[in-house]
């Protein structure tokens, strides 16, 4: 991994793109032909126990290609994007010291933007009223929030639910929109990313079909189940996309052939979302798109890999 000009700033590869277009296909292929580390940058992969349904690696993959940002917390926990921003520059550390090549992959844009983005200092929040404000939070549906977003702190309205709650609670309990704080307490970025922005177009929302049915076949129903016996109902993991829908099927509100298309509309927004994120918050010089069905395609990822000069073993 090389500095920028011989600046204390990391030259970093990611791959990034829309829930279900083949990303870690294309990280696992990568990552054997270099010997490089995978650092998963998805926000749902970093609690335990939520596996079928937030696409992790398999133990199998898991034991070819070393994996950091998986099953690091529990599913009570919350975790932000600068907590994972600085868990991922110690990952990069301890690589790099073991001189091993790094690539960073998921389709958490908050995760990657608090990586390349100037840092935050967050305010000093009371934790007594925030647990209090976040339990009533958490009743509350996501396009609620986002209304109530819009009047307090309209630049942070359009982005998703954790987000949505970071800055609804920092207003509410510092008098002042998270915006301005990012503004006013931004620090110096440490890395400076290449992205492979994987899209496979139009075939996306077949894709994200196969994959729901693929992970009911692989026990989903079960994992959930499972996870509903000791997993609070307000706990954060809940939040990732289909576990709410099956619960609820377990719980005899909704029916399965509905909880499954409920999921596949749900899946398909969020990749909607993403696509839009990308779009706009990637900078154009430093992204070169990747459609994984087309011929060749491991191959031009191996170019772009080397082209970005990442790739050298120290």
């Amino acid at each position: 991994m090389n500095s920028s000009g011989g600046s204390d700033v990391r030259e970093v590869a990611i791959i990034c793109g829309p829930t279900a277009a083949g990303k870690s296909a294309i990280a696992m292929a990568l990552a054997e032909e270099t010997g490089a580390v995978l650092i998963s940058a998805d926000s749902r992969q970093v609690y335990r126990g939520f596996d079928i349904g937030t696409a992790k690696p398999s133990l199998a993959d898991r034991a070819v290609v070393s994996h950091c940002g998986i099953d690091i917390i529990d599913p009570t926990e919350r975790y932000s994007a600068a907590a994972w921003s600085a868990s991922a520059l110690l990952w990069l550390d301890a690589c790099a010291a073991a001189g091993r090549p790094v690539i960073i992959v998921g389709g958490t844009g908050f995760y990657l933007h608090a990586l390349e983005a100037p840092l935050f200092e967050s305010p000093p929040l009371d934790e007594v009223r925030r647990a209090a404000l976040l339990a009533e939070l958490d009743t509350v549906p996501t396009e609620e929030l986002r209304r109530r977003c819009t009047h307090v702190d309209p630049a942070r309205a359009h982005l998703g639910r954790t987000q949505l709650l970071r800055a609804l609670e920092t207003e509410a309990l510092t008098g002042r929109p998270l915006s301005v704080w990012l503004a006013e307490r931004a620090r110096p970025a440490a890395v400076r990313a290449h992205y492979l922005l994987v899209d496979p177009g139009p075939v996306l929302r077949e894709r994200i079909a196969a994959r729901v049915e693929t992970m009911i076949a692989a026990g989903w129903e079960a994992e959930v189940a499972a996870l509903a016996t000791s997993v609070p109902a307000a706990a954060p993991a809940w939040n990732a996309c289909g576990y709410g829908a099956l619960r609820a099927t377990l719980a005899g509100d909704l029916r399965r052939d509905a909880a499954l298309e409920r999921t596949v509309i749900d899946t398909r927004q969020y990749a909607k979302r993403q696509r839009t994120w990308f779009r706009h918050q990637l900078p154009a010089d430093r992204v070169t798109p990747l459609d994984p069905s087309s011929p060749g395609a491991t191959a031009r990822a191996v170019q772009w890999l080397e082209s970005a000069s990442l790739t050298e073993h120290t």
